[in-house]
């Protein structure tokens, strides 16, 4: 009698399988899976120039809770999408907006310069900041909040390109702690509940 075995009983299925999550894994967070009993830390402070040249968005920031994206201006549908969201779930807060910041960080500094951001950043929100830096100094707050990006390797030239990069939304409390984040997709209606809950 022949005995069968089932998928999980291939160990070569399985260790393909584990591999694959772990990739998954480290694509979403910007590294490798936290180790048992490991704290996984989200977030640092965004010392960055923002549309206005104040480091770190200056007092615009003090005592308020952040929500943080990072993208790039070229993105074609992606940013858009995730910023009007983000604005709409703010302005939903109402009266209690005013404790909440919206913020975009680039992570294509090549081309968006600050003259870029700030014209981007009307289109979407009042009290939006946007902040661009060095790209060393990008890549430093990408990893403090486990953001992967790279450019694309379907770029079509020079200057025209796509960057991949992930698409969450950090809501940050007005300590810099990490409370929480949305994925994209999330509605306006669901984040401003959420928000509702810390504020």
């Amino acid at each position: 009698m022949t005995k069968r075995i089932g998928l999980w009983g291939r160990p070569s299925v399985f260790i393909f399988l584990a591999v694959a999550l772990i990739v998954m894994v480290w694509a979403l967070f910007g590294g490798p899976p936290p180790r048992e009993g490991e704290e996984v830390r989200i977030g640092v402070p965004i010392i960055l120039s923002d549309q206005y040249g104040h480091r770190g968005g200056g007092d615009a920031v003090t005592g308020k809770f952040l929500l943080v994206t990072f993208g790039y201006t070229f993105c074609p549908d992606v940013c858009p999408t995730i910023l009007r969201d983000m604005s709409l779930a703010v302005d939903l807060l109402g009266e209690e907006s005013e404790k909440v910041v919206p913020a975009f960080v680039t992570i294509d500094p090549a081309r968006d310069t600050a003259e870029r951001l700030k014209e981007y950043a009307a289109s979407f929100h009042p009290r939006l900041l946007v902040f661009t830096g060095t790209p060393e100094e990008i890549t430093k707050i990408a990893k403090g909040f486990r953001v992967y990006y790279a450019r694309s390797k379907a770029d079509t030239g020079d200057d025209d390109y796509l960057m991949d990069h992930t698409a969450l939304i950090y809501l940050m409390a007005p300590d810099g702690s990490y409370i929480t984040n949305f994925f994209y997709g999330t509605t306006p209606e669901n984040m401003m509940m959420v928000m509702e809950q810390h504020l």
